[in-house]
């Protein structure tokens, strides 16, 4: 109960420093409440108290270009799970999904890649899914997140060169330097 207590009130104190509560001059119950439940539905953290400061801030942080908290909340979470399982930053995925989808669920680029990631669908096919929806959060989150991270290992670590293979763009720095730029200024937590 003691701890209960204590994310709660982490919360509120969370959410009253925020940016937007000094915009609002008060907290969004709804969104206190959404981040509670969300903190202790949450598997991938080490305890709530970590779900439940990482999903206020991340919230936070995507309210202007995910309007529904819900919506946001469940994004978040499950960007948490797949980063965490595939042992990458959930932070560095946060900004790869902004640069390839900007959070449209529904993207479809130039060259076919469907979703938050932005996947290619021969990919269902290679796997043995070919009925598996790219568009599904889960399944696009999973195998983006897989696939990033076989970059990592392919590249050593090398960060740059990883995310120049998951874009297609060769050695060309570019589009590491887009994903850098928004994980320095939006999600990189300090």
């Amino acid at each position: 109960m003691q701890k209960i207590i204590s994310i709660t009130l982490l919360a509120m104190t969370l959410t009253m420093s925020s940016p937007l509560y000094a915009k609002n001059k008060s907290p969004d119950p709804e969104l206190r409440t959404l981040l509670i439940k969300a903190a202790n539905e949450s598997d991938s953290f080490q305890d709530r108290f970590d779900a439940e400061v990482w999903l206020t801030d991340m919230s936070q942080r995507l309210a202007n270009i995910v309007k529904d908290p819900e919506q946001r909340l469940f994004l978040l979470k499950n960007i948490h799970y797949e980063a965490m399982r595939a042992k990458l930053p959930p932070e560095l995925v946060l900004a790869v999904i902004q640069v390839e989808s900007y959070f449209d669920r529904w993207a479809i680029s130039t060259a076919g890649a469907q979703g938050l990631m932005q996947v290619m669908p021969f990919w269902l096919k290679e796997i043995g899914h070919p009925d598996d929806n790219l568009f599904d959060i889960h399944t696009n989150l999973r195998m983006g997140c897989t696939i990033l991270r076989y970059y990592m290992d392919k590249s050593k670590g090398d960060i740059t060169r990883a995310l120049a293979r998951y874009n297609g763009s060769g050695n060309s720095r570019r589009y590491p330097d887009k994903v850098y730029k928004l994980l320095a200024s939006r999600w990189f937590r300090q």
